[in-house]
């Protein structure tokens, strides 16, 4: 099975794009939902972060305290570096875990020979590198894309915009752009001519 990297920045709809996916029988890692999940199913991970942060990060019912995870790590760059050097490796071994579980299914054009990581961040993660076979960004204008945030998130255009605006993408490993402008019953014809291409050259 290839990996295909899924990825894009805030407002950009992959999450519409996924669903698209899987409503098509692609099986469709979520790298955000699966490090929560992660969390509670590795309880020596937080055992370690722990550890490196020096302080407990459990609460009551013993789970992590995402929310004072967070503010630990986004008052100080370097506490956030070294959390994200513990943490990616652990979802890469998560990732191959879960991506052996799977084998080529059929929709439409065939037998799909890939299994999708879906993620905003992980191109700017080094211990990544490699994993794809194909990426493909999901992109939209910027307009679009405050709008969405904002509406999603409940802050105003200019917030989201600035937010955006800090995001980048490194083009030269891209190998696809899917634009999603439009409305979510335009996409489903998008997703399956870019991924149609993609399969072919699988």
């Amino acid at each position: 099975m290839k990996t295909v990297i899924l990825t894009g920045g805030m407002g950009s709809g992959k999450s519409a794009v996924s669903a698209c996916l899987k409503a098509r029988g692609v099986p469709v890692y979520d790298s955000d939902s699966r490090t929560k999940s992660l969390y509670d199913r590795d309880p020596a991970l937080v055992d370690r972060m722990e550890v490196l942060l020096g302080t407990g990060l459990r609460d009551a019912e013993g789970r992590l305290d995402r929310r004072k995870l967070a503010g630990l790590i986004f008052a100080d760059p370097q506490k956030k570096a070294a959390v994200e050097a513990l943490v990616h490796p652990a979802v890469l071994a998560d990732f191959r875990r879960w991506k052996r579980w799977h084998r080529p299914k059929g929709w439409s054009y065939g037998l799909v020979p890939f299994v999708v990581l879906e993620s905003a961040i992980i191109l700017s993660c080094p211990v990544f590198d490699g994993v794809e076979d194909k990426v493909v960004l999901v992109d939209a204008d910027e307009a679009v894309r405050a709008a969405r945030s904002a509406a999603r998130d409940g802050s105003d255009l200019e917030s989201a915009l600035r937010r955006i605006r800090q995001q980048s993408f490194d083009m030269s490993r891209v190998d696809a752009v899917l634009r999603n402008d439009g409305t979510l019953e335009a996409l489903p014809a998008k997703v399956d001519r870019v991924f149609l291409n993609l399969f072919l050259s699988l």
